[in-house]
């Protein structure tokens, strides 16, 4: 007779070795998609803001025609940064010798170039991105063989658009960086399962959604949330369950590795967007949305409570973890794999550590 062993967590190294995390940053942070930012923040032609993937800087900026485009931030001339922050300019000029860009990244001048015997400006240009919008959300790849994002995260475009179908006239309300001192799987794993809600988030398990209803399922690479919201006596904040089908109901799409689009119920989003520092640090960039931007109430409220519980709550729990990887003491302990799913087995955290192992493991 044969016994089925537990499936196991995956060995304290991944999450504290660094050179764990430079193999992750060399090939699967390049390989994938990664949240840039919203399409609100380039208005108009010439705004740009600049980020960092990978470890590598980069900048969008939006053309003439209205195209969203997104360059690796460096001058092919002597290699200097183009461009800090954000702001907007007509053309590109790069600070060290004034090589002039357009905005669709060809070289437009520079000084003295005239003199440069065969010197063929036309064939210079500055080294692009891949980059999709996605429900107004900026996503770009550093791979250019890598497949469209529908395809990573089939249903989820649409899906999403089913809870927000308002998503074109949102922009940012607020972003808050959060400040997590443990490795980005650590944090995501966290997010990506509900077996330590009832027990460690009161507010969100009692007053925001219902338990007994949550389950997470993985549509290729995105594990999706869902459960319904608490009863409306017990809401922590009013929600019209006739303004819209999806009202009443939760949803998450994790998009892998490290971006996720937040429903609660009432078709509120906000998201969640993580972005490691080093082996044992990570800042999660929380967002809030609303109608063109400007302050809502119920948003903003549920954005503070959501921040003085649940967020905080988890700070405690991802670092306490990550301190306990650091022992000696701790073995891989099996994973809690109920085969009929739900709030309280850890499905999901089977399916996440296998992408991170074949992320790791594959590379070595």
């Amino acid at each position: 007779m044969n016994v089925q062993l537990p499936v196991r967590s995956l060995e304290a190294r991944y999450y504290t070795d660094p050179k764990v995390f430079e193999i992750e940053r060399n090939g699967l942070l390049a390989r994938t998609w990664q949240f840039a930012g919203h399409a609100s923040q380039l208005e108009k032609a010439g705004d740009y803001f600049a980020f960092e993937v990978a470890g590598e800087s980069l900048f969008c900026i939006k053309d003439k025609t209205g195209e969203i485009r997104t360059f690796y931030n460096v001058c092919q001339h002597r290699a200097h940064r183009l461009v800090e922050g954000d702001g907007s300019a007509r053309v590109v000029v790069c600070p060290y010798h004034a090589w002039t860009y357009e905005l669709t990244g060809e070289l437009r001048a520079g000084p003295n170039l005239k003199s440069v015997p065969g010197f063929d400006r036309k064939k210079i240009c500055l080294t692009s991105v891949r980059t999709e919008i996605f429900l107004g959300f900026i996503f770009v790849n550093l791979d250019d063989n890598a497949k469209p994002m529908d395809d990573w995260f089939p249903e989820a475009r649409a899906e999403i658009e089913e809870f927000v179908p308002h998503w074109a006239d949102l922009k940012p309300l607020e972003w808050v960086d959060v400040d997590e001192k443990c490795n980005w799987k650590v944090s995501v794993e966290n997010y990506s399962e509900c077996y330590h809600c009832p027990s460690n988030h009161p507010t969100f398990a009692s007053g925001v959604i219902r338990p007994e209803t949550y389950d997470i399922q993985p549509q290729g690479y995105c594990l999706r949330h869902t459960t319904e919201c608490q009863n409306l006596d017990a809401m922590t904040y009013p929600i019209d369950l006739g303004s819209n089908p999806r009202a009443g109901d939760y949803s998450s799409w994790f998009l892998w590795p490290m971006f996720s689009f937040q429903v609660y119920p009432g078709n509120l989003l906000n998201t969640y967007h993580w972005r490691a520092i080093d082996a044992g640090h990570v800042v999660v960039w929380r967002g809030w949305y609303s109608i063109g931007g400007v302050d809502d109430e119920v948003v903003r409220k549920l954005a503070i409570q959501d921040r003085s519980t649940t967020v905080e709550e988890d700070i405690r729990l991802v670092e306490s973890v990550q301190r306990g990887l650091q022992s000696r003491g701790y073995v891989p302990g099996p994973l809690v794999l109920d085969p009929s799913c739900g709030v309280m087995s850890e499905h999901s955290i089977q399916v996440l550590q296998k992408w991170m192992r074949e992320a790791v493991d594959g590379a070595e």
